[in-house]
C-alpha cells in the first residue's frame, strides 16, 4: 500500500505517515488505531512478529511492547495473538499527562477495560468519568472514547478488545 493510499484511509498526511514509518514521529494511541484500521489489522496485530510463540502463554518478561511518546504511554501485548483468536488483551500504562489522543476516537470493536492502578479520566461520548483502581467499563463499538491521566502517578489499564 502506498503512503498516499494510506493517507487517504487515515486522514493523515503522507508526510506524517512517512515520519511515523521512519521513527521520526511518535503517533498517539488513537492515531495508531486509525493506521491499523486503514491497514485492515487490529492494534494488537502490530505486536505480532514472525517469531510469535505458538503457545498461548505470554511471559511477563517477554511481552511485546509499543511506546507512544506523544501519548506518554506504553502498550504491552498480553495475548499470544494466535490466528482465529477473538480477544485482544493489552496493558496500557499512561504516564502523568498522558492521553490516548487529542480528542475522543471511536473503535469499531467492543472493549472491556479494568483500571489496575491509579485513576484515569475517561471521556465516553459526551461525558467524562473518573475511574479509580478496580473500576471497570464496557465500551460499545462506535462509542467515542478518550483516556487521559491528569494525575502525577502513572495509571495502568487492562483493555480487552473483541475482534
Amino acid at each position: 500500500m502506498s503512503l498516499r493510499t494510506l493517507a487517504e484511509g487515515t486522514g493523515f498526511s503522507a508526510s506524517f505517515l512517512s515520519q511515523v514509518e521512519n521513527n521520526q514521529a511518535s503517533p498517539s494511541i488513537a492515531s495508531m488505531e486509525r493506521i491499523a484500521t486503514a491497514l485492515g489489522v487490529t492494534l494488537g496485530e502490530f505486536f505480532r512478529t514472525a517469531e510469535s510463540s505458538p503457545l498461548p502463554v505470554v511471559r511477563a518478561d517477554a511481552r511485546p511492547v509499543l511506546h507512544s511518546g506523544w501519548s506518554k504511554a506504553q502498550l504491552e501485548a498480553l495475548g499470544a495473538g494466535g490466528v482465529g483468536g477473538r480477544l485482544e488483551p493489552v496493558l496500557v500504562t499512561l504516564q502523568s499527562g498522558g492521553s490516548s489522543g487529542s480528542r475522543a476516537f471511536a473503535s469499531g470493536r467492543e472493549e472491556f477495560a479494568l483500571v489496575l492502578d491509579g485513576a484515569v479520566a475517561l471521556t465516553l461520548d459526551d461525558s467524562e468519568q473518573v475511574l479509580a483502581a478496580g473500576d471497570a467499563v464496557t465500551i460499545r463499538p462506535g462509542a467515542l472514547r478518550r483516556w487521559r491521566n491528569p494525575n502525577e502517578q502513572p495509571v495502568r489499564i487492562l483493555i480487552v478488545a473483541g475482534r
